[in-house]
């Protein structure tokens, strides 16, 4: 994509570095996202994924009009840094929505159809390209509407977000108080205050 892009700009080794570069920020946005959730909240995170990526998706058509690599670079990172973020955020944003008595089997299910996104939306990638390509489009276009596509979607989960609520508490699992039969059963001997002065 980089190289049609920004063709006799972006080499093929150059290209490489940026997936490398691009897999660092992954890795950066899982520690950078997730712990900034710890601060504004789980659903605020998303809110800051939904917004700004639907912004910097956005852009990159714009990065390539004006031949900025720089600007392509920086959306993509931080686009990289928010896919790895959402990725460690959400195991707590899905216990604060379930509590945690479910959130095992309910992770494993997002995961899967995490799983199926990573397969089917590359190919819904390069179909759009190829029929872009196929109808006359420049390839240096041809990924401008999945781009816009993609900042489309966003906003739908901009929305989704918004309408989101957390189940009921009776669903959450809590600790249960210790009952007065366990009191009882103390070891004898055992002390119920501190020892007064002088004992």
């Amino acid at each position: 994509m980089s190289q049609e892009m920004f063709r006799g700009q972006i080499t093929a080794v150059a290209a490489s570095g940026l997936v490398g570069l691009f897999s660092l920020f992954n890795m950066l946005g899982r520690f950078f996202w997730s712990s900034t959730s710890d601060y504004i909240g789980r659903k605020n995170t998303y809110f800051v994924f939904f917004a700004l990526g639907t912004i910097l998706y956005a852009l990159v058509p714009h990065s390539g009009e004006v031949g900025s690599v720089a600007l392509f670079v920086f959306c993509y990172a931080v686009i990289f840094s928010m896919y790895g973020g959402g990725f460690a955020t959400v195991p707590a944003y899905l216990r604060d929505m379930f509590g945690t008595r479910y959130v095992g089997a309910i992770h494993g299910m997002l995961l899967t159809a995490w799983s199926m996104a990573g397969i089917f939306g590359p190919v819904l990638v390069n179909y759009i390209r190829e029929y872009n390509v196929t109808h006359g489009v420049a390839a240096a276009q041809a990924y401008n509407t999945t781009m816009y596509v993609m900042a489309g979607l966003l906003v739908i989960g901009f929305i989704c977000n918004a309408f989101i609520r957390a189940v009921n508490e009776r669903h959450y699992i809590r600790e249960p108080a210790p009952s007065t039969a366990s009191r009882a059963t103390a070891p004898a001997g055992a002390r119920a205050t501190a020892p007064a002065p002088g004992e």
